[in-house]
């Protein structure tokens, strides 16, 4: 985060815009903080876990962790170099002082416990800071209370135990079950630390503070390292690696498993109803995630999310799933706790109904996934080859049915984004089958299946008078962007008419010359799609069209760095307000922007 600057106060209607965010973790949790020092969302010790901080979702009953000046403040973040490790810094008129936070984590991986540290600094002159610290009650269904110990007051919400640990310079004004308030005054070369220790369902750990601020650097170090380590040597770099180091914050270590975003129920339209709960690991997003790591050359993070998908794919079936939890369980039908929601945006929800949805496009996204795991040298095991088989089988069996399709909509349809998924499917089932990287008994159906399939997309799903491929069979009026993932049909199929549905998509869907909203009419009801646009550059890319992939891309990155957010990146940009929406940081929003460098990138060196 490159400076990014704000004045106080920042708050409207007591909410913080979404593009102002920044982020921090550990590879178990994510937690949001806003500019003036609070944190306002945070599910600990898990991404799925009822939130401790919650004010994203209720300004009025939510859970927070604020440090902020008194006084009338300036304030401006960025995250260090190659690095998770936050810093803001706070300067008022008496003074400046700089604030380092991270959700620590050592060299040899994630703590055992939550371990949110918070130093502060005096840089220059005299400022007194206010702390303050509410707990979430998860919709006011837990009550926090404080029993004493040997180690000091510990906080229980419902299963989890909290203590607040902090240096002894930080004067605790007031402390009850349901609040916290203290006082801090700096001065140059003063240094302090305000640390929260999380655990659930086990003993709580209280290490020194002199251990808690040395893994601060610890964690800094481990970011550094992660990041230094990939191959990426495209165009792009520093943008790709922080886009990386968003997506190394939906890795799930205990498992590997890739969650969607952080966040729930943040809206795609202000006031809308169109408010998700995306902690969970959809076969879509974790495939394209993986596809980015592979490109990235980080190997540990995509096999481990790969052999993840396959166990959690073989455990419950190739009848496919949209998403499943992040320990590979069955994701939990919706729920409505009794939450405003972001700026009034209702209903907030927990669990996903998508869950059982048909949508045929996950085979393809897995098979191609696949093709390009084992080709960056990797080695399928039995079980895993033989599971892939089976994916291609039921594709074949199925393709011919309508799907919710990509976009999870409630009405099925014949989408020729599925169909054209189908094909990718067992397109690369057949090319792995070819290079023995599994059984090859139904090759021959396979291919004459994926045959069948280019005809009938070619026969049903083209319009004469769009010169597009359509939404769904029968749409006359109706384009989608997500036709720019399929590139490689185009490419192998019929190069003309994608090149022509591309101008259209532009046309048509485009926001600003270069953001597209997700499909036709959608724009009623939500904002640009940031994913589509970075889709539509690297489509154009693959299709050979280098220079104009490049311009789209160039467009795309100056639009966002207007508007200051060009590091933590929601699900959707609205280029006339200049206002982000949706779940954040959103796993496909950073993964397509690396896919559409890596595109740009290896196609200008065949030039």
């Amino acid at each position: 985060m490159e400076n990014q600057s704000f004045h106080s106060p920042i708050r409207k209607e007591s909410f913080v815009e979404l593009g102002a965010y920044a982020a921090i973790g550990e590879g178990r949790s994510v937690a949001l903080i806003a500019p003036d020092g609070s944190i306002d969302w945070w599910c600990a010790p898990n991404l799925d876990a009822k939130p401790l901080f919650d004010r994203l979702l209720d300004c009025n009953i939510g859970g927070y962790f604020q440090i902020v000046p008194r006084d009338p403040y300036r304030v401006s973040r960025r995250y260090r170099d190659n690095s998770n490790v936050l810093e803001t810094r706070f300067e008022t008129d008496s003074g400046c002082v700089l604030m380092t936070e991270s959700i620590n984590s050592t060299l040899a991986g994630r703590l055992p416990w939550s371990e949110l540290a918070r130093r502060i600094e005096g840089v220059e002159g005299d400022v007194e800071l206010e702390i303050r610290l509410r707990f979430g009650t998860a919709a006011e269904t837990r009550s926090p209370w404080i029993a004493e110990s040997q180690q000091g007051k510990v906080f229980h919400i419902a299963n989890v135990m909290a203590m607040v640990h902090t240096s002894k310079d930080i004067d605790i004004v007031h402390l009850d079950d349901e609040e916290i308030t203290g006082r801090l005054r700096t001065s140059p070369g003063s240094r302090s630390l305000c640390a929260l220790l999380i655990s659930e369902n086990e003993p709580l750990a209280v290490p020194e503070l002199a251990a808690i601020d040395a893994r601060i650097e610890t964690s800094d170090t481990a970011w550094r390292d992660w990041a230094e380590s990939l191959r990426y040597k495209g165009c792009y770099p520093d943008l790709v690696t922080r886009s990386a180091l968003s997506l190394k914050f939906l890795w799930y270590s205990p498992t590997g498993a890739l969650a969607a975003a952080a966040t729930t129920s943040l809206p795609e339209r202000t006031g809308g109803d169109k408010n998700y709960d995306y902690r969970y690991a959809w076969v879509r997003d974790a495939c394209l995630i993986i596809k980015a790591f592979v490109f990235l050359g980080a190997l540990e993070d995509s096999k481990a999310a790969f052999s993840w998908l396959s166990k959690t794919i073989i455990l419950h079936g190739v009848k496919l799933h949209a998403c499943y939890t992040l320990n590979g369980e069955e994701v939990p039908e919706e729920r409505y706790p009794a939450l405003t929601g972001y700026r009034s945006s209702k209903p907030v929800r927990i669990g996903n109904n998508a869950r059982h949805q048909v949508q045929l496009s996950m085979y393809g996204d897995m098979l191609a996934t696949a093709q390009l795991f084992v080709e960056a040298g990797h080695v399928l095991d039995l079980t895993t080859s033989r599971m892939l088989g089976e994916l291609a089988n039921c594709c074949a069996d199925n393709w011919r049915q309508r799907d919710s399709g990509i976009w999870e909509l409630p009405e099925e349809q014949h989408y020729t984004h599925s169909k054209m998924a189908c094909w990718l499917a067992l397109d690369r089932a057949v090319a792995m089958a070819k290079d023995k990287h599994i059984e090859p008994t139904w090759v021959g159906r396979w291919q004459r299946e994926r045959d069948r399939i280019s005809d009938w997309i070619e026969t049903h799903c083209w319009s004469e008078q769009k010169q597009a491929y359509l939404f769904y069979v029968g749409s006359e009026e109706r384009l989608d962007a997500s036709l720019a993932l399929v590139h490689r049909y185009g490419n192998q199929v019929n190069p003309e008419r994608m090149r022509s549905t591309y101008h259209a998509l532009k046309r048509e869907l485009g926001q600003n010359g270069c953001m597209l909203y997700r499909y036709s009419g959608v724009e009623k009801e939500e904002s640009p799609f940031l994913a589509c646009s970075f889709w539509l550059a690297e489509a154009w890319a693959s299709l050979g069209e280098t220079d104009l992939a490049k311009t789209i891309m160039e467009q795309i990155l100056a639009t966002l760095d207007q508007h200051g957010n060009v590091d933590i990146f929601n699900e959707m940009f609205d280029v006339q307000s200049g206002c982000w929406r949706g779940n954040m940081p959103q796993g496909l929003s950073h993964l397509a922007m690396i896919c559409a460098a890596q595109a740009i990138s290896d196609h200008q060196n065949k030039k």
